[in-house]
């Protein structure tokens, strides 16, 4: 059984950061791409960053390019998601999740195959 865990949400005043981690247990970390999605209150989830299995190729949305970073750990089966210059609108449930297909990435989240609980992030004015 493949699960995955998301810490480092929280609390944060406009302009700050945040780490997110998460740790993915049950299989090969390496045989997946990841991605992060998010899902504001009142609102469907959307694709925040993906990143590639092996080699660090990475994609973002266009509403978090330059201040958000993906990057993984293989050894320490890790996806970490970097949030920098936070604004309100960046305010939701943060979820990691696994894709295991045969594209490089995946931006959709019907793509995926496991998903983490989410963890929130709050932005405050």
């Amino acid at each position: 059984q493949v699960q995955l865990v998301e810490s480092g949400g929280g609390l944060v005043q406009v302009g700050g950061s945040l780490r997110l981690s998460c740790v993915v247990s049950g299989r090969t970390f390496s045989s997946y791409a990841m991605g992060w999605f998010r899902q504001p209150p009142g609102k469907e989830r959307e694709f925040v960053a993906a990143i590639r299995r092996i080699g660090g190729s990475t994609s973002y949305a266009e509403s978090v390019k330059g201040r958000f970073t993906i990057s993984r750990d293989n050894a320490k089966n890790t996806v970490y998601l970097q949030m920098n210059s936070l604004k309100p609108e960046d305010t939701a449930v943060y979820y990691c999740a696994a894709y295991q297909g045969i594209a490089a990435m995946a931006f959709r989240s019907s793509e995926y195959d496991y998903w983490g609980q989410g963890t929130q992030v709050t932005v405050s004015s």
